[in-house]
């Protein structure tokens, strides 16, 4: 695939993502429903709405689409896939039910198993996370002041570039906010031996990826489940400014479009 051409598909996820993002907002500033999906993990109108807004902008790409909402799509067919692209239209529902902002609309597109380019829209607090291999990654505030924008190009000029100095800091560890394991403990109090003073953040959704991007947080441990949706789009960013998801299992770059679409455990590092 031409750069020029990913360049255009990059454009085309950002649009996608930020109005994803308002059919959330439209939500979450309403008396919203809760329905429980099969797993009973809550499902919202957000979800939905956010869903069908993604597709209607991916769809101009004629790129196959995986998202949990297609995750029936039988690894068959799937196999054939060298391009797709990988979409979380609300990641962090339950962040979203309790209203404490930290939800996400994550896309990716994936190239022969590794994406390419990976944004994530952060839509309580307008900001907008993007990378792309060979182009770098970059944040973007107040993001609703350049919808419109005619070129990518005006968007970087816009954009930090990631990652940002954070000056003199202790060693820093993300977590999640809903998911803390024995084995993320056992890797917290490694980590205290081998530096002494550091600091934990904990954060919900993929903002855990971006806060290693940005430079915020030096490593995000996952030694607990979540599925290929959950993380390819941070995965694209981090990559993109020259950080690493490694996956504990193959001690690898993590993959994508397993005919398992559930992660093994993994590892980001700066």
């Amino acid at each position: 695939m031409k750069v020029e051409d990913v360049k255009e598909l990059l454009f085309i996820a950002i649009k996608s993502a930020y109005k994803g993002g308002q059919e959330i907002m439209d939500i979450y500033h309403s008396e919203f429903v809760v329905e429980l999906k099969d797993d009973n993990s809550p499902l919202t109108q957000a979800d939905k709405r956010a869903h069908l807004a993604i597709m209607d902008g991916l769809m101009e790409t004629k790129i196959p689409i995986l998202s949990e909402e297609g995750k029936s799509i039988p690894f068959e067919e799937r196999a054939s896939w060298a391009n797709l692209w990988v979409v979380d239209p609300l990641d962090g529902t339950k962040e979203f039910v309790k209203r404490n902002g930290e939800f996400t609309v994550n896309i990716a597109l994936i190239n022969e198993g590794q994406p390419i380019l990976g944004v994530i829209y952060v839509p309580v607090a307008n900001l907008m996370y993007f990378g792309m291999k060979g182009l770098g990654s970059y944040k973007i505030e107040n993001y609703n002041e350049l919808d419109g924008a005619p070129t990518l190009q005006i968007l970087i000029e816009a954009a930090l570039e990631l990652p940002l100095d954070q000056g003199d800091r202790p060693y820093t560890i993300v977590g999640s906010r809903s998911h803390m394991s024995p084995e993320t403990e056992a890797f917290i109090n490694e980590a205290k031996v081998e530096f002494g003073d550091i600091e934990i953040i904990s954060k919900g959704s993929s903002l855990k990826l971006c806060m290693v991007a940005e430079g915020i947080a030096d490593v995000y441990p996952r030694f607990a489940p979540t599925m290929e949706w959950d993380t390819a789009a941070g995965q694209g960013i981090v990559n993109a400014m020259g950080g690493q998801v490694i996956d504990q299992t193959t001690q690898k770059s993590m993959e994508y479009n397993r005919e398992n679409l559930l992660n093994n455990w993994f590892l980001v590092t700066k």
